[in-house]
């Protein structure tokens, strides 16, 4: 990497404790080569949530996605076994899963109709007869790793990463007597915002420091006073108590139980979870200013009798994304003036983020 990238990663103190750091600087939400860096370290080396278990039920489903710039097809293989591959033929490089979704026998190129099995393994190369020194069982679809935690299926690109669980550490125990196993999806949405998919992340993680500000309708059913932050090695748990109020009536509608939960799991996946009610979201960098936000959302009640409820709640959750992307977009035009370079964080309400930035970090100094 270029002696730039270096200087900017300098920058950063990722051994500051929380009552003397800053944020990460501002150009590292900017800078093309910071960019590049998370690609390949960040994104390109951790296990990152790519979709639900519920996708890949039947032999034969199958959903694509494209993870530090690869493109991956997930499916559910003949004998059961979940896997994920490189969806790249290994004739011309095309695509051999080539919609977003669906079921099928077998994964067969568009291209020129190479074939391959649910597990990979290449069946069929039209007219290759004469071909030399071919192996067919050296030209199976490229695997990568891929497993399931609750109903959220992982994957990672590097062939030495630890494996899921040890990643986690004690959020599965933490999470288990939650059930959320039992919540089903409702509906999916996705938003793009103008900003890099830090300042999301950001945002996500400051404690609730924003909500009393930016959230009315949600601050209403929170103890903003009794809310809570608790690090582990490679999460964040914010926890509130919730209040009863009737400011807000959709919220108190939709957002009740005894405490509202929001895990973020390192680096971009986030699960937010009330009595009944689950929605996780999946931050994804387009670009150096632009960012995909993923929602699905889960009840505990899917039936066509518990739909308008499920609906408004949706709706309420629009409310306050509308609201974070307002912000999200003010702060990346903002990180862009000469005024600003980096900010001082909040020793109460600031310490996921702080985890955040160090892990970051860590991860960065790979790449110099």
């Amino acid at each position: 990497m270029s002696r730039d990238l270096k200087e900017l990663l300098d920058l950063y103190n990722e051994n500051a404790p929380l009552e003397e750091a800053f944020t990460i600087p501002a150009p590292w939400y900017l800078d093309a080569d910071v960019e590049l860096a998370e690609s390949a370290q960040v994104f390109g080396r951790n296990w990152i949530a790519v979709g639900r278990v519920d996708q890949v039920a039947a032999e034969g489903q199958f959903f694509t996605v494209e993870i530090a710039g690869e493109p991956l097809v997930i499916v559910r293989g003949a004998d059961g076994g979940l896997r994920g591959f490189y969806n790249v033929c290994r004739h011309h490089a095309a695509a051999v899963a080539n919609v977003p979704c669906g079921t099928v026998q077998h994964l067969r190129c568009p291209y020129h109709g190479w074939t391959y099995g649910l597990d990979g393994t290449l069946k069929g190369a039209p007219e290759f007869a004469g071909v030399c020194n071919f192996d067919r069982a050296a030209n199976g679809l490229v695997p990568v790793r891929v497993v399931t935690w609750e109903q959220f299926i992982f994957v990672t690109l590097d062939a030495d990463a630890p494996d899921l669980m040890t990643s986690l550490g004690d959020l599965p125990a933490r999470v288990s007597p939650l059930e959320i196993g039992k919540l089903r999806l409702f509906e999916r949405k996705t938003y793009t915002l103008a900003c890099n998919w830090k300042v999301y992340v950001d945002n996500y993680l400051d404690g609730g420091y924003h909500v009393p500000h930016l959230h009315k309708g949600l601050n209403s059913v929170l103890d903003y006073k009794e809310y809570t932050i608790e690090n582990s090695a490679r999460y964040s748990l914010q926890s509130s108590p919730m209040v009863s109020s009737q400011e807000h009536e959709s919220f108190a509608a939709t957002r009740t139980g005894d405490r509202a939960y929001y895990y973020w799991l390192y680096p971009n996946f986030m699960i937010n979870i009330y009595e009944g009610v689950m929605d996780t979201n999946l931050v994804l960098p387009l670009g150096v200013d632009r960012c995909m936000v993923q929602f699905d959302f889960y009840f505990a009640d899917v039936s066509e009798g518990a739909r308008a409820a499920n609906a408004e709640s949706v709706a309420v959750s629009d409310r306050i994304q509308d609201e974070d992307v307002d912000i999200c977009e003010s702060v990346q035009r903002g990180l862009r003036s000469r005024a600003y370079g980096a900010g001082r964080l909040s020793v109460r309400r600031e310490g996921g983020e702080h985890l955040f930035h160090r892990l970051l970090a860590s991860d960065l100094c790979r790449a110099v």
